[in-house]
């Protein structure tokens, strides 16, 4: 700035005005304030939540929680330690609608109950959900009762959840599994190669709906185009615990091009 330009300056040509008057709106999570706690490892959640959640009035809050990229029993139910800290951070002192815990099979080897527990010790009274809980709703909301259950777990975590979802009057006659424990790997699993794996599955007799269980696999881009295909239901770890949030916010109107769950 020139020697003359600041004596202007100085001489009255700034313009300062405080106390400007506004308003307040009702802000961009107006329909519904979702708090998503998610894995450190995780690559997919957010990426697919976006592609999903672009519903004018609905905006997600992230934190991460730290976890062992190798999915086994012992390093999931290491995470339970860290849920309530996960989800204290999420835009503290601000109402979410709901709080997620974004692990599948965390959520199996940790409990759901517990899983909550440790999300309302930072939010008192707030809806939880977790895609293990999503799932299940989701699934017995489109009347499946013989499910095709696909995940990329080893099969140590592969019974405990295939036990899960039969406690829960959700029979699995057909399974299928990439058998693989890294997560960050399993982040890089071809849609291609699932979408040939959820028709395999979804085509044996006698099932009803697919679920493809795991944050970390893509789904909701092809679960549409996959429905049309096989001519059953199709969701996912993602796919369902996105519905679900919606609906336990109070979001209930049907929503476009995201297969048969987020029409009901």
């Amino acid at each position: 700035m020139t020697e003359a330009a600041l004596r202007k300056i100085d001489n009255g040509g700034v313009v300062s005005r405080t106390n400007m008057p506004f308003t307040l709106d009702t802000g961009i999570g107006h329909r519904a304030a979702i708090g998503l706690v998610v894995l450190a490892t995780d690559h997919t959640i957010e990426h697919e939540f976006r592609q999903m959640l672009g519903l004018d009035g609905v905006t997600v809050y992230h934190s991460r929680i730290r976890n062992a990229a190798e999915i086994n029993p012992t390093t999931l139910a290491e995470m339970e330690r860290g849920i309530a800290a996960a989800a204290e951070v999420i835009l503290p002192g601000t109402s979410l609608d709901v709080v997620a815990y974004g692990c599948t099979s965390g959520s199996v080897v940790i409990g759901e109950e517990a899983v909550f527990a440790r999300i309302r010790e930072a939010r008192p009274g707030v809806a939880c959900t977790t895609p293990i809980t999503a799932a299940l709703a989701g699934l017995k909301r489109l009347g499946a009762r013989r499910i095709a259950l696909l995940t990329p777990y080893v099969e140590s975590v592969n019974l405990m959840l295939r036990d899960f979802i039969e406690a829960r009057d959700i029979a699995v006659p057909v399974m299928g599994s990439f058998n693989h424990e890294n997560d960050n790997e399993v982040a890089r699993i071809a849609m291609s190669s699932i979408r040939e794996a959820v028709l395999d599955l979804g085509r044996e007799p006698g099932v009803d709906a697919v679920f493809v269980s795991c944050t970390s696999l893509r789904v909701a881009a092809i679960v549409e185009a996959v429905e049309a295909e096989l001519g059953k239901p199709v969701t996912s770890s993602n796919h369902a615990l996105a519905w679900h949030c919606l609906r336990l916010a109070g979001y209930a109107e049907p929503v476009a091009g995201l297969g048969q769950l987020f029409r009901v």
